[in-house]
């Protein structure tokens, strides 16, 4: 990325001394909606299905989830925060991602979000009881949008480290023996999607659930089309939220691309980490950290090849901060840590893959050649 700017006409913006060398130009996204239905407080958990739950709660246990409830048909997830639940796994034929479920910020929302899209306000079987409203996004994913009767107690957490730094000697006459033990997991924090319909996504997730978008990325030499992905995150106005709680990117597929969990901090993610591979579970990615949204990061693949990522550290920003822009690439995907991987990327090359492109191509979405062609060149630069 180039140098940053300096504003010599006023203070620095945002743009050049927080989380981006440049905001929009005239006329581009404005990354929020006028006049949204509703605004999601957060997102609540995600919904899978897997044929085998007793293998799915082995890799939930080993990676630092703790179980919520589990009956013969479900797997309830959770952290140690207090709260809703993380994850729910169903089973089911086969192993697929279902979709997501935000949190209402009050009951109302509910029958002000069912009134608006003609949808129905419904109880939901989830542990202490709720009620939700389904939804279809442009992608074609169902979205719950839930509020629960009864949140989770909190549970025991990892404690952070004691660190001494070079100017302040914190831990004296002791060591550090991190514990080789799962991290454990304190929240949901983001989900990835793909969709061949980006914008039309991107806009029903602004319009009718309220997020607001932090930073878009654009193919190189293609600003002119848009943005082909976006990290978007709620409206909690001047209250600090995650950087990002859904990402969604442009591609030839339709589908989820990883989740992530926060933990205590990079020892809760290294020593989680070598507990993973020592149980012969293969990382995706990492240990490095991100550029947009700062976190460190930690990519897993559970035995169903669905990718989690553990993360600490990430950037809040309050409803203020405009969305940022900055060119896609392979390569800015992380301030530091080892290359990128083509796992990372989805990028092995497959019948499956190439079937997805050629249907993509032909059908009635937002890939096209050109865009195909940014989107390869993206990944490898």
């Amino acid at each position: 990325m180039s140098h940053i700017p300096v504003n010599k006409g006023g203070p620095l913006t945002a743009h050049q001394d927080l989380h981006s060398e440049q905001g929009a130009l005239r006329g581009e996204h404005p990354g929020r909606a006028r006049n949204p239905v509703i605004k999601v407080a957060d997102l609540a958990w995600l919904e899978f299905e897997k044929p085998d739950l007793d293998r799915a709660e082995v890799f939930a246990r080993d990676f630092g989830f703790a179980v919520a409830a589990r009956t013969e048909r479900e797997l309830w997830l959770r952290g140690t925060f207090a709260g809703s639940p993380c994850m729910v796994i169903r089973r089911g034929s086969a192993s697929r991602f279902i979709g997501p479920a935000f949190r209402a910020a009050e009951r109302g929302d509910l029958d002000r979000l069912a009134r608006a899209t003609g949808s129905e306000v419904r109880d939901i079987d989830v542990p202490g009881g709720g009620q939700s409203v389904t939804l279809l996004d442009p992608s074609g994913f169902p979205v719950r949008v839930v509020h629960c009767a009864e949140h989770l107690p909190a549970l025991p957490g990892q404690q952070p480290l004691i660190i001494n730094t070079g100017v302040q000697g914190r831990r004296t006459n002791a060591t550090q023996r991190p514990p080789r033990e799962p991290s454990r997991i304190q929240r949901l924090g983001h989900v990835v999607l793909e969709t061949r319909v980006f914008i039309r996504a991107l806009d029903w997730y602004l319009d009718t659930l309220g997020m607001i978008v932090s930073d878009f990325l654009f193919l190189d030499g293609q600003r002119q089309r848009g943005p082909t992905m976006a990290f978007i995150r709620c409206d909690q106005g001047s209250t600090p939220v995650d950087h990002h709680t859904l990402a969604l990117h442009l591609g030839p597929g339709t589908g989820y691309v990883h989740s992530a969990y926060q933990v205590t901090d990079l020892d809760a993610i290294a020593a989680g980490g070598e507990y993973l591979a020592e149980r012969g579970y293969r990382r995706s990615w990492g240990i490095g950290r991100h550029i947009q949204g700062s976190q460190l990061f930690d990519y897993w693949r559970d035995p169903d090849r669905f990718m989690l990522e553990h993360f600490a550290d990430g950037d809040l920003f309050s409803c203020d901060l405009e969305p940022g822009w900055a060119p896609m690439s392979a390569s800015g995907l992380a301030q530091w840590g080892p290359p990128v991987t083509r796992d990372f990327l989805g990028a092995n090359p497959s019948p499956a893959k190439l079937r997805e492109v050629m249907t993509a191509l032909r059908g009635d979405n937002e890939l096209d050649p050109a865009r195909l062609l940014g989107l390869m060149k993206a990944m490898s630069s």
